[in-house]
């Protein structure tokens, strides 16, 4: 009997999308599947970026065929595909950016900052198209973080052109004044400030843009979130009691504002000494992931206090480009894909698609 593209489904729907816990039918991964005699090729197609996970998920695929006892040899071509998700009602959407990933915490001091940078440099290095927004205009941190100098340069004399480093557009007030000069701004100034760098600046094809926001969740923080068309929200935290007091404010924040968060990120969970590797949990242990049981959320990743992430991070060169291929940094790559992967669950955004209407007097 000859081969069916029924059979071959049903052994795509065996494999397991790792980063999903979904088979490859179910999720309509599985797509262009041929028959030639013996010879079976399929497509699967990611809504998300998994760079290093491609070729395990190839061999799941080709393991999974080539087992049908009339195969003989099997093609398998494993892509993502980053498309824009909803927002929020009635804010304006920005150029040539898909989706946009704010980054918070209730309290400063957690790493937000740092989880930000090395959450964009993540997506960046899973094969995304990837920039980031300081958005922290009385401190802002990113250039610093990044390695970059300089100020952004314009064609038109209207908008600006992103820096760009490690593969990351960024922009940040940080370019445009001394790094002495305090802004001594209040609130409307500020927002201001906000929409200008995130719209007069020209994003070049982002499948995501992280927003490093600043910390807490007073006025200011409350208009950017109305005002910024946010795709979902990472909260940062550390397992201190107050730190996580905190956080609970910042996501309820959003969920007023009807941003779906995207999940926790538990920072400086363990301490790790440099000296002798012992690893003690010196803010204590589990709270963040009681906050995700409390607020039905997900617990995206732990990281640990580790002198290391200091270090890189204040050099200009965070840990996924310090060391890629470590620990830490793989840490922050699952962060990354599980963002990605609770981002792609949510509703499409068709508004591209719809022609405009226009009516003229005749």
């Amino acid at each position: 009997m000859p081969l069916t593209e029924s059979q071959v489904q049903d052994a795509l729907r065996t494999v397991i999308d790792p980063n999903t816990g979904k088979d490859l039918v179910s999720s309509k991964s599985a797509r262009q599947i041929a028959i030639n005699g013996s010879h079976v090729s399929v497509d699967i197609v990611l809504d998300y970026p998994a760079q290093s996970m491609l070729a395990n998920i190839r061999d799941l695929v080709t393991q999974s065929v080539k087992a049908l006892p009339e195969v003989d040899t099997v093609t398998v071509g494993v892509t993502s595909r980053i498309v824009s998700h909803k927002v929020q009602r009635g804010v304006q959407l920005i150029p040539n950016v898909k989706n946009i990933i704010a980054v918070a915490s209730g309290k400063g001091g957690v790493g937000k900052s740092t989880t930000a940078v090395n959450l964009a440099l993540a997506l960046a290095a899973e094969g995304a198209r990837v920039g980031i927004l300081d958005a922290d205009i009385y401190g802002p941190s990113q250039p610093q973080m990044l390695g970059l100098k300089g100020t952004p340069e314009s064609t038109d004399g209207k908008s600006m052109e992103p820096l760009e480093h490690y593969g990351v557009q960024a922009m940040s007030i940080g370019f445009l004044v001394d790094v002495d000069t305090p802004m001594v701004w209040r609130g409307p100034m500020v927002v201001g400030a906000l929409e200008q760098l995130l719209r007069d600046t020209r994003w070049k094809d982002l499948d995501y843009l992280v927003v490093d926001l600043p910390p807490g969740t007073g006025d200011i923080q409350l208009t950017l979130a109305q005002k910024v068309p946010v795709t979902g929200a990472i909260i940062v935290t550390t397992p201190q009691d107050i730190a996580l007091l905190d956080a609970r404010k910042g996501l309820k924040m959003f969920e007023k504002v009807g941003i779906p968060i995207l999940g926790i990120v538990e920072n400086m969970s363990t301490h790790i000494c440099s000296q002798c590797g012992h690893e003690e949990h010196i803010f204590g242990t589990g709270g963040a992931a009681k906050m995700c049981a409390d607020y039905n959320s997900e617990l995206l990743g732990s990281l640990p206090l580790d002198i290391r992430i200091r270090e890189e991070t204040d050099s200009g060169k965070p840990t996924v480009v310090a060391d890629p291929t470590g620990q830490i940094a793989n840490t922050y790559k699952t962060i990354a894909r599980r963002a990605a992967v609770k981002l792609a669950a949510l509703s499409q955004d068709y508004s591209s698609k719809f022609p405009n209407i226009v009516i003229q007097k005749t």
